[in-house]
């Protein structure tokens, strides 16, 4: 039983490491935050002074703001639907006795190692290029035109992408689940007559809604500030400009540090929305 003496020593040796965390997180967010009260033109004279709300009433004001959030939103709510569903197919299938199936496994982990530019440049010039492509050339085969994916089908483009990077880390998570269920469950349901569909909905699907709500959680917070895979394929075109992707392009444009300040505080504040309303949903399956 842990003494008074001792968790005081764990405090203090523990002080150190969460002195550092804390100033990782709070010195930058203090900077936002303030920035996004003034007007900072770093190439252009410094800082001009405070302009207060300002830069928060340009930010919101723009016409682009309120598309680049529902296309923050579509991204995200597009690639959890194709990773959660295809997640747990691929971990069902991969819980299955085959031949080489260690093999299999790193197979299609794999994609989520690679860097969000490499996998877009090679989605991009190897795959949905209309004319060396080759989908352009699977197409061609059926005698059927190209479809320039980028340009008449942006969305589910950058959707398709993406979706192709996570669902490797969506099928770990849920292959460690599934190989957690007890066998016995199942065996009792299959000699009861139970049919297939029956035993994954009642049985495997509630076993998985702890592990879902986790795969959702993680990936929500890294889509909500997708950027690499729009900068490489699109750069916000045909409707893929993402709310990260407008601040970048605000500030590149205008050089103004502070009005990219209040755009980053709506970001935090979006992504805090987004969270609050999924540990409400599907959060309280963590206190099952």
């Amino acid at each position: 039983m842990a003494t008074q003496h001792s968790r005081s020593a764990a405090r203090l040796m523990m002080a150190p490491a969460v002195i550092l965390l804390l100033g990782w997180m709070l010195v930058p967010l203090s900077m936002t935050v303030l920035f996004s009260f003034k007007k900072y033109l770093p190439m252009r004279g410094g800082d001009l002074g405070w302009v207060g709300f300002d830069n928060y009433v340009r930010f919101v004001s723009s016409s682009a703001f309120w598309p680049s959030v529902q296309a923050t939103l579509l991204i995200v709510g597009g690639v959890l639907l194709i990773t959660v569903v295809l997640g747990v197919v691929l971990a069902l299938l991969l819980d299955q006795p085959m031949w080489g199936q260690g093999i299999v496994r790193i197979l299609v982990i794999a994609p989520f190692f690679v860097m969000p530019t490499v996998s877009a440049l090679v989605w991009k010039n190897m795959f949905m290029d209309p004319v060396n492509g080759l989908l352009a050339h699977v197409w061609k085969f059926f005698g059927a035109a190209p479809v320039e994916w980028l340009s008449q089908a942006s969305m589910q483009s950058i959707i398709l992408i993406v979706s192709w990077q996570w669902l490797p880390f969506a099928t770990l998570i849920l292959l460690t689940a599934v190989q957690s269920l007890d066998s016995e469950q199942l065996e009792a349901a299959e000699m009861d007559g139970a049919p297939v569909f029956k035993r994954f909905w009642y049985i495997i699907l509630p076993h998985l809604a702890r592990a879902i709500t986790v795969v959702v959680l993680i990936q929500t917070i890294f889509l909500l500030s997708i950027f690499a895979e729009i900068f490489v394929t699109t750069q916000g075109s045909f409707g893929t400009k993402t709310l990260t992707y407008l601040i970048f392009q605000r500030v590149l444009e205008s050089q103004n540090v502070g009005l990219g300040s209040a755009g980053g505080v709506y970001a935090i504040i979006l992504a805090n929305i987004v969270a609050i309303f999924l540990m409400r949903i599907v959060g309280k399956n963590l206190d099952a």
